[in-house]
């Protein structure tokens, strides 16, 4: 009765602990949705033939920025691996609220003609008396999983903007590096003409050659920045065979009318950077576990439970038996140093954490400020001023005032300005991302 007794406790306990239907993943959906849009958690076959069906959906268009996001919140295989380290804080969670497994003892002793036969059934009563602790403990780690893996999903949205901001510009400025070059071939083939029928000098002819060969090399460097950028924009993306043949836009996303003004910058750091958050959940947790440490600090082992014996010809003898450990020789004093070392470091590591995010919002904003001057610039200054110039040196080669030379050098120079202003474009959409990113994610500059 009493073995029943106890078994049917162990049971009770043992089934307070249980996993929950979406793994903690609805805090992850909620914490990376305000912030990048919503990811999804792949687990089964149904799971990912809803994710493939809308790969094949978003694949159909050129890709948004959004788009881009979301497509690599459906198919990278990375940030889908990140999302599994949820279901091992979860298993630790529910087996620090289980009792261990009792142990079981029998021993039999025979000598002549007289049998013995000793019985035991152990229960950990250290571990149910700091059930409570550890599960704590577990649900702080489980707290601090989730808040990993938003900041996992959080750093790739951020790296993928700026992966396709990079790829966009890159396949923009091939368009007008491919127009210097015409332009180069032109005035390359005009020069040598115009040498073999003896109106042009040796130096001249050299020059507009020169010319030709530097735009050959620069339209080579743009293909195959373009071709690398695209490449790490299909590499975040997660895309492999068929889907490799996605599109992008013909232009860069135009400069908004007016820049943002966050306003309480750093305090929205404090507030809602995940990177911060974590190390407050990792310090908090490293609070509780030392806590548990000062708890088992003398004594790592107290068991008890039921004990019966057995003799030829005796009455059965039932009663119980402790298994305390003595601390004779290890006091607990280098686990609880290292407990109390543990804490300190997290304690440390949280407040560096929110110095450096403090700086990095100052110094994103600063970045983020500078670009959108200077793209700006290009478009209301430097390139409608190169186009008047233009203009004008039309006017005046139709007027026979200046030669196709000078017409052919000053195209060149109109088309390095439109390539200023895409370039500035870029660095301009990259720094908002970083801006938006330092403001409630993680640092702008850690990878993933």
């Amino acid at each position: 009765m009493r073995l029943t007794v106890a078994a049917a406790v162990a049971l009770a306990l043992a089934g307070c602990a249980s996993f929950s239907p979406d793994g903690g993943f609805d805090k992850v959906g909620e914490l990376t949705k305000e912030r990048n849009g919503q990811p999804t958690l792949v687990r089964s076959e149904a799971d990912n033939n809803i994710v493939s069906s809308r790969v094949a959906e978003l694949l159909k268009e050129p890709l948004s920025a959004d788009g881009a996001v979301e497509l690599a919140y459906l198919s990278n295989r990375g940030l889908q691996a990140s999302f599994s380290e949820l279901g091992i804080a979860e298993a630790d969670l529910v087996q620090a609220g289980r009792l261990r497994n009792p142990s079981l003892s029998f021993g039999r002793l025979s000598a002549g003609g007289m049998v013995e036969i000793d019985r035991s059934v152990m229960f950990d009563v250290l571990a149910l008396l700091t059930m409570p602790a550890a599960k704590e403990v577990m649900q702080r780690r489980f707290e601090q999983a989730q808040y990993s893996a938003a900041f996992e999903a959080v750093g790739l949205a951020a790296d993928v903007r700026r992966a396709y901001y990079g790829a966009v510009a890159a396949q923009e400025l091939v368009k007008y590096y491919q127009r210097v070059m015409d332009a180069a071939e032109a005035s390359s083939e005009l020069a040598k003409r115009m040498l073999e029928a003896g109106n042009f000098n040796k130096l001249s002819q050299m020059r507009e050659q020169a010319f030709h060969a530097d735009a050959t090399a620069q339209l080579a460097r743009a293909k195959h920045r373009a071709l690398a950028e695209r490449e790490r924009l299909t590499r975040l993306l997660g895309l492999a065979g068929e889907q490799l043949a996605f599109t992008l836009p013909g232009r860069m996303p135009d400069l908004p009318t007016e820049p943002l003004e966050p306003k309480d910058a750093e305090q929205t750091a404090m507030d809602r950077r995940l990177d911060v958050l974590m190390a407050r959940r990792s310090a908090e947790a490293t609070a509780k576990s030392l806590g548990l440490t000062k708890i088992t600090r003398f004594v790592s082992v107290f068991e008890a439970g039921y004990q019966n014996k057995n003799q030829t010809g005796e009455t059965r003898q039932d009663g119980y038996e402790l298994r305390l450990e003595l601390p004779l020789f290890d006091f607990g004093s280098a686990r609880f140093a290292r407990a109390e070392a543990t804490y300190m470091q997290a304690l440390h590591r949280a407040a560096q954490t929110a110095v450096n995010a403090r700086s990095e919002v100052r110094e994103s904003y600063a970045a983020y400020r500078t670009s959108f001057d200077l793209a700006r610039h290009y478009r209301d200054e430097v390139v409608p001023l190169r186009k008047r110039i233009s203009e004008e040196n039309l006017l005046r080669y139709n007027g026979m005032l200046i030669g196709v030379f000078e017409l052919l050098a000053d195209s060149h120079e109109q088309v390095r300005s439109v390539t200023g202003y895409i370039e500035a474009l870029r660095d301009f959409w990259v720094a908002q991302t970083n801006l938006q990113t330092a403001l409630t994610g993680r640092a702008p500059g850690a990878g993933s």
